[in-house]
């Protein structure tokens, strides 16, 4: 089956075609800037366009998707639509696009503020120029539900978990899916049988631990905000420091949202940037910014994989992806440092190989538990997961 899938933005339209039968994109690409200064970037099997686009709404974006498709004779091959969805509230699993999800979407947007309103409008535009295809969409949060109520509910009145669903819900759960099934397939086990830790690591980061192929804890929490230093979010931190800066600074709720989402994280730490390439490379030469904001970063992803892995009865391994993750040998190496009270021993040459001569292992010979790196496909997975709901 061939899936159209699309990952609408608060100004961008990210799409694929996927072919389920090979697992390969036969074309992809992204709309940006909506609303501004649009433009496409995107490939397919016979041409690439990189060019400025009219799209001041999402409207637009997805009909300049459509066009180039059309120029690659594709339209008419697509046979459904795939949506990834950042929130999914009470959803557990994937579910078909109709009026009941699209609404419910709407109706938990403060949830997910500026990804909610784009998902639901997305799956509208693409009703209206794929009229015929049927739609699912893929929640981000949906494999973290099978977390027991110890791992998902915080210290606060239990009402607010009854009345507003106040708990952990959890992110990059396709990507933390899709990995711990990888590494199972290259481990030759079932995933029933696997225990592992993922760690999804980029300008967004979370880890996720994972037994028998189910989410039993996780690092993200209420919002996308919790959990690890990420690119400019500043991760967990005491809430305490909030109140705080309000009374000494007089900083109201927008000015603290923006301090921990936008100019916090790498970015905050380094007063250099959020790009982990542009930071090893300037703690390379000396700049202590940067230097520092390497040593958090490894330090609270190690500190919060050794926390979420009390919740394995035994630990097989544990798995790198996202851009950094997959990229990064020094945040690879110091985390692993870390983490060598749970018996890890890494193997300096397939690290710096990314694990792609030793089928992700970047561990010694015959130790355990197992490192890997494992380039994640969420794409892919939301194709799959379209094709098993439409057939």
């Amino acid at each position: 089956m061939r899936v159209l899938v699309l990952n609408c933005g608060s100004s961008s339209v990210k799409f694929a075609v996927i072919d389920t039968a090979t697992h390969e994109a036969i074309s992809s690409g992204l709309v940006e800037n909506i609303g501004v200064n649009g433009h496409i970037k995107a490939k397919g099997p016979t041409s690439k366009i990189d060019t400025m686009v009219d799209a001041p709404t999402h409207v637009e974006a997805i009909a300049a998707m459509q066009d180039f498709l059309k120029t690659e004779n594709l339209v008419d091959s697509i046979e459904a639509i795939g949506h990834r969805v950042v929130h999914g509230g009470k959803y557990i699993t994937s579910a078909p696009v109709t009026r009941e999800v699209i609404d419910y979407i709407k109706s938990i947007t403060l949830f997910a503020p500026l990804h909610e309103p784009a998902h639901a409008m997305g799956m509208e535009v693409a009703k209206k120029y794929f009229p015929t295809l049927p739609q699912v969409a893929v929640f981000d949060t949906a494999f973290h539900q099978t977390m027991p109520r110890k791992a998902f509910l915080y210290g606060i009145p239990y009402k607010y978990y009854e009345d507003l669903q106040i708990r952990r819900y959890g992110f990059h759960g396709t990507s933390h899916r899709y990995v711990s099934a990888e590494a199972a397939r290259l481990l030759g086990k079932k995933p029933e049988d696997l225990n592992c830790i993922t760690a999804h690591l980029g300008n967004g980061s979370s880890a996720a631990a994972i037994r028998g192929g189910k989410c039993v804890d996780t690092t993200m929490g209420f919002t996308p905000l919790d959990g690890l230093v990420m690119g400019t979010r500043s991760g967990s931190l005491d809430p305490a420091i909030l109140f705080f800066l309000n009374k000494k600074l007089g900083f109201d709720i927008d000015r603290l949202d923006k301090l921990v989402n936008k100019e916090s994280g790498l970015l905050g730490l380094s007063g250099l940037s959020n790009d982990m390439r542009t930071l090893t490379q300037a703690a390379s030469e000396g700049h202590e910014g940067a230097k520092i904001a390497l040593e958090v970063f490894c330090y609270k992803l190690a500190r919060e994989i050794g926390g979420i892995t009390m919740a394995l009865p035994t630990l097989d391994a544990l798995i790198f992806t996202g851009g950094i993750g997959e990229n990064s040998r020094i945040v690879r190496e110091t985390t692993l440092e870390s983490l060598s009270i749970l018996g890890f021993k890494m193997d300096k040459a397939r690290n710096e190989k990314n694990g792609k001569e030793s089928g992700g292992i970047i561990s010694r010979e015959g130790s355990t538990p197992i490192a890997m790196v494992i380039a994640t496909n969420e794409e892919l997975l939301i194709a799959l997961d379209t094709e098993e709901l439409v057939k």
